[in-house]
């Protein structure tokens, strides 16, 4: 796992940039704390910046494959390429010859071997840029699910391109400026392919292969979520979902470093520990990290989206798979150290919705590196079987708008989290009308499948718009605060052949026992205790104790006390103002007031340390 950054230009002499360069990827030196380096030509100029996972001792990069000593091409690489060794034998058997032991050199040349459609053989995670001379061109690649992150933006007569937006704000073309779309892309929490919330900065989507030349930018797909009829019964497609997740499992367990999987007590989760924990060949107990609240399980009071805390199920699954098991417990001073804040912001480059989650997450993930450099996680799951109360709840799946959003709408009319800003700011955003604009583009790109009702139509395309619009969020807000402590997250539910498959499996039978994810808890309830199997839906925790509603409102009445908070022109005045007047905590039970008070903060520090021009 690393970061990568470069810059092309067709007409400006790079061999000197190498400093620029060095700049760019120093931003992303969490990414990859293990080695650094930089090569420049006349054209281009590429760094790196690793973290050692796959031949350790080996596989530097940039990369360069010349003849005759002339660079037929140039390669950075962020990812694992889970079936490098059937490749490699591949390549061989073709001609090519090795000289590292890793999955690099294997991406590297089959670009040459291939050409841009190298992607096609690649599974795993990945992001790459191959500098090609010969041709003149960059050609940039990104995995089909989107899990590894890749951005660009014109510079000159050519481009910049990093791992993550503050790669790019380093470069000194580049304006940290954000308009009227992209507020509304950051505010409606959908993520439109392609798209990044700052202005002249793109992604390249998921699946796709960007192609930069002289004066030209081309994308175009190589993978695409596949709109088929399901060919089997239920029992098969029970027994074929367990065995695409076991093999998916298997498939992220490769590792020449420490490897170990997050555990929240859920189905998800679980089943991947009792894969994993089936897999150990060594007689090793494997482990298992789950995050918990100092307190918490004492404190818990149920609310609308957990009804019962998880770290006792976590333990239990830990006894029953065979895992040595850690609870990672968080103390509310750790949730509210500003530096923790500072970091989980400045990992992501943007704010969020729902901090407090991300700060867990960060703290989990902090921990678990001091163990491990290889973690496994349950993410997308809830995407794929629709585990999510927006895909079940019927007055959300058909409203002509992102079933979250909607969600979100009905606590905040202008969007989630914007119940302290100002009206007429938010009229001009208009995230109702945004995410509604979008979602219809959604709804274009999901065809009706022969025979489909109208009910499985709508549920597939709900199951499409969380695959595309809604999971690039999760995927990368893991992506980001993994590697903010260098620390590689692997996903087995992205495995592209058990996406493929789930998507397709009709809603009805998803939900044959009228409960959510109903066939991925049939394949793997031998192994796992009939109380995970059978438990509610629990998103990741947050914590219940007054205490941290007595940092919000301290921070959030500095906030609006300080005139020159770079947030106040966004605010509703007259509502931070009676709310700034009570003396009281804020509420941290709900989604409401703890929401609208967290992007307030969020939103000032953003524009505070980032700089950030807003063009609205």
């Amino acid at each position: 796992m690393c970061g990568i950054a470069g810059w092309v230009d067709f007409e400006r002499g790079l061999r000197e940039e190498a400093s620029t360069v060095r700049t760019m990827v120093g931003t992303l030196a969490n990414r990859g704390p293990d080695a650094e380096a930089v090569w420049t030509d006349e054209r281009a100029a590429l760094g790196h910046r690793r973290l050692a996972v796959i031949d350790v001792d080996g596989s530097p990069q940039p990369m360069v494959a010349e003849e005759d000593g002339r660079a037929l091409a140039v390669l950075v690489h962020n990812g694992e390429i889970y079936n490098f060794r059937q490749v490699r034998a591949q390549l061989e058997s073709l001609g090519h010859r090795f000289r590292t032991a890793g999955d690099t050199e294997v991406v590297l040349r089959a670009y040459l071997e291939w050409g841009e459609r190298c992607a096609e053989r690649l599974e795993g995670m990945f992001a790459f840029a191959v500098w090609d001379p010969r041709a003149g061109k960059l050609v940039m690649v990104r995995d089909r699910l989107g899990i590894k992150p890749l951005y660009y933006a014109a510079a000159g007569r050519g481009l910049v391109f990093g791992s993550e937006p503050k790669a790019l704000l380093a470069h000194p073309s580049i304006e940290c400026v954000v308009d009227t779309e992209g507020l509304a892309e950051l505010l409606a929490y959908i993520a439109t392919p392609g798209h990044a919330v700052y202005r002249g900065m793109r992604e390249v989507p998921a699946g796709h292969v960007t192609v930069v030349r002289d004066g030209s930018v081309t994308e175009s797909r190589y993978w695409t979520l596949p709109n088929h009829e399901h060919p089997d019964d239920l029992a098969t497609t029970i027994d074929t979902v367990r065995g695409l997740l076991q093999e998916a499992v298997a498939s992220h367990l490769v590792s020449d470093v420490p490897l170990c999987t997050l555990l929240s007590g859920g189905v998800d989760s679980s089943a991947i520990a009792a894969f994993a924990a089936q897999s150990v060949t060594d007689g090793r107990r494997p482990k298992t990290f789950a995050v918990d609240f100092e307190g918490h399980t004492e404190r818990f009071r149920k609310d609308f989206w957990h009804e019962d805390p998880d770290a006792p199920y976590a333990a239990e699954v830990a006894r029953h798979v065979g895992t040595d098991h850690e609870p990672v417990v968080l103390r509310t001073s750790d949730l509210a150290d500003p530096v923790v804040d500072a970091a989980a912001l400045r990992a992501q480059d943007l704010p969020r919705p729902i901090p407090d989650m991300d700060r867990s997450l960060y703290l989990l993930l902090r921990s678990v590196r001091q163990r491990s450099t290889v973690a496994l996680m349950g993410e997308v799951a809830d995407e794929l079987f629709g585990g999510y109360q927006s895909f079940r709840d019927p007055t959300l799946v058909d409203t002509a708008n992102f079933p979250w959003v909607t969600m979100g709408l009905r606590v905040a009319p202008n969007g989630m989290s914007t119940g302290l800003l100002d009206p007429g700011f938010l009229k001009k955003i208009d995230v109702p009308g945004y995410s509604a604009q979008r979602y219809s583009e959604t709804v274009a790109e999901v065809p009706r499948v022969p025979g489909e009702s109208g009910q499985e139509h709508t549920m597939r395309v709900v199951g499409h718009a969380h695959l595309s619009r809604w999971l690039p969020l999760l995927l990368s807000r893991d992506d980001r605060l993994s590697m903010a402590v260098g620390l590689e997250l692997r996903v087995p539910y992205c495995d592209h052949r058990l996406v493929e498959y789930v998507y397709n499996i009709p809603w009805g039978m998803k939900t044959a026992d009228g409960r959510e994810k109903s066939v991925l808890r049939s394949a793997v309830a031998d192994l796992l205790p009939a109380s995970v199997t059978q438990r509610r839906k629990s998103p990741f925790p947050v914590t219940q104790d007054p205490r941290y509603g007595e940092v919000l409102r301290s921070r959030f009445n500095a906030v609006v006390g300080d005139p020159s908070s770079p947030v106040r022109p966004l605010l509703d005045s007259p509502a931070c103002a009676e709310l700034a007047k009570e003396d009281r905590p804020i509420a941290v039970d709900g989604w409401g007031e703890r929401r609208n008070v967290e992007m307030v903060l969020q939103l000032d520090a953003w524009l505070r340390h980032y700089r950030v021009r807003l063009d609205i």
